[in-house]
């Protein structure tokens, strides 16, 4: 695959190279989180270079795209053989580069189950006095270990419809936490981009 493809503008960082695997040239990354369907059905991964790695113009390097020829689940990690890789050494070489996969590229998620990356963005309605109303718009998606975890910056919509987002004293966006959980989550619509909750708007 040509190192200079220009590089689709839904790529989704999912994990990093932490070193190479084997002899034979395999890679071993860590993924963002678990389970990493994505990274082992994906065909094709786009390596970032660490930020400090840098051009001949002192810009940023490319991602550049990957052909991958097999990959598994490996513990906590995924390995993978990768091609034009064939010696540990090269591998190494690739240590700290970020991996990214196209939208494109994930599975259709299940009957009310969601990628994580599609929640964000999305606005959070919650309820006050029994009425829907906006509790801002989700910036993160974590996981605690037994559910996801919306997290969500305060936002209000100014006279224009235009989200403004609620800030303390130091400028940084207020948030609050909402498990995104059947108990509390009734709708979501992602083609609206809006999730329908009880969640009290004014906790």
């Amino acid at each position: 695959m040509d190192s200079h493809d220009k590089a689709p503008d839904d790529l989704v960082e999912l994990g990093r190279v932490v070193s190479a695997y084997g002899i034979k040239g395999w890679v071993k990354v860590q993924p963002y989180s678990m389970p990493a369907d994505v990274l082992v059905q994906a065909r094709t991964w786009w390596l970032r270079p660490p930020a400090a790695a840098v051009g001949q113009a002192g810009e940023p390097l490319p991602a550049m795209p990957i052909s991958v020829l097999s990959s598994r689940p490996h513990g906590a990690t995924v390995v993978a053989q990768l091609q034009g890789y064939t010696v540990r050494e090269e591998v190494e070489a690739l240590r700290a580069h970020t991996v990214s996969v196209s939208r494109a590229q994930f599975p259709a998620a299940e009957d009310d189950e969601y990628y994580w990356i599609d929640l964000i963005g999305c606005r959070l309605m919650g309820e006050l006095n029994g009425e829907p109303t906006l509790i801002g718009e989700v910036l993160d998606v974590t996981d605690n270990g037994a559910h996801a975890v919306l997290k969500v910056g305060r936002a209000s919509l100014d006279s224009q419809g235009n989200l403004v987002f609620a800030r303390d004293k130091n400028g940084r966006v207020v948030d609050i936490l909402v498990p995104f959980v059947e108990a509390h989550i009734q709708h979501v619509d992602l083609n609206a981009r809006r999730i329908d909750s009880d969640w009290p708007a004014d906790f």
